[in-house]
């Protein structure tokens, strides 16, 4: 064990102050932190909580139930990431609707898709936009290329979420938050520094088990001070700057909108969504999709699992009803979901 993870721990296993809860908000931190053993170190007065960091989680069911819409009442071939098919709607998921003999089909980009169309011209293409700023970009290079080339059979449905005002919504569910390395790798550090003055304390932490003990032991060292803070644990990827070129892509072919978390309700200014002079390839525009409104599940608790309500195994369905094979909530559906993590992990 090196002389970083040997400190980290150190700190991490002798806390003894007032009891503190710290939100990992990114899937992939959730699981790894399950998978290195790190929960198994935390005292009982630090509550290491999975926050809405999902992109598939915070979809809400109105989404998956105009995704279905396209696929079912305008026959589109609907192109998505993987883990979307099995997230339930309100009366079917994407699978439900292929099985129905509705075109869904799985791709690795918004640029898979945008291929498909172009060797397709008589398929209408839709690609389901999802994911935070770390996948945004993709979109806008798709839709892009798709304009200047005047792509006619292609567009997108936007789910996309921007993360700032979601800290804000989420303050009073944490003392501190462990920030995503990959989304501020993307916008830098500003973000994070701007919620510090509101009151907002959080760090950056990358991937690995040094990266992630140090991020938490910094988080620790500093609650204890009593103000808000922000610390970038990951200055290997993460720059003060961001990623610029992906920050202009986005600001040329997105505009932020209010929007829906799943869990979260309407969050001001959180969603992306295109601009007008690219309304040719907004699936919601050019489908004319009608106001939907999803039916959660009443017995499902995800909602309460993305703002640190409840633990995934606090659901009665969890482990019986709701598992990967036959799950009831997105949280289960998707790689990086926490009921996932808890159900590989943790189901204790």
């Amino acid at each position: 064990m090196n002389e970083i993870i040997e400190r980290s721990r150190e700190i991490i296993t002798s806390y003894d102050g007032p009891k503190v809860r710290i939100m990992e908000v990114c899937g992939t931190h959730t699981h790894e932190i399950f998978r290195l053993g790190i929960r198994s170190l935390l005292p009982e007065n630090i509550d290491l909580i999975s926050g809405p960091g999902c992109p598939v989680c915070v979809t809400p069911i109105g989404y998956i139930d105009e995704a279905v819409f396209l696929a079912t009442e305008k026959n589109c071939t609907i192109t998505t990431f993987g883990d979307l098919i099995k997230v339930p709607g309100t009366e079917m998921n994407l699978a439900g609707a292929r099985a129905k003999g509705a075109d869904i089909r799985p791709v690795y980009s918004p640029d898979d898709a945008l291929k498909l169309a172009i060797a397709n011209p008589d398929l209408d293409v839709v690609f389901l936009a999802v994911g935070f700023e770390t996948t945004t970009p993709s979109a806008c290079l798709a839709v892009k290329k798709a304009k200047e080339q005047n792509i006619k059979n292609f567009s997108i449905l936007t789910a996309n979420k921007s993360m700032p005002n979601a800290y804000l919504k989420l303050k009073g569910s944490a003392d501190a938050f462990i920030y995503p390395g990959h989304v501020n790798a993307i916008t830098g550090n500003a973000v994070c520094k701007k919620l510090k003055e509101d009151g907002v304390s959080g760090v950056v932490a990358g991937f690995t088990a040094n990266e992630l003990m140090t991020a938490l032991a910094v988080t620790i060292e500093l609650l204890k001070k009593g103000e808000p803070f922000f610390v970038n644990c990951y200055p290997r990827v993460v720059k003060d700057e961001g990623n610029p070129e992906a920050i202009r892509l986005m600001d040329e072919v997105m505009k932020l909108i209010d929007t829906e978390w799943r869990g979260l309700g309407i969050i001001e200014n959180s969603g992306m969504e295109l601009k007008e002079e690219f309304s040719d390839f907004n699936a919601r525009i050019k489908y004319n999709i009608p106001k939907i409104q999803g039916k959660p599940n009443p017995a499902c608790r995800c909602g309460e699992v993305l703002q640190g309500h409840c633990k995934p195994s606090d659901c009665p369905m969890f482990g019986k009803v709701c598992t990967p094979l036959h799950a009831v909530g997105a949280c289960m559906v998707s790689d990086e979901g926490a009921c996932s993590a808890y159900y590989q992990y943790a189901q204790n």
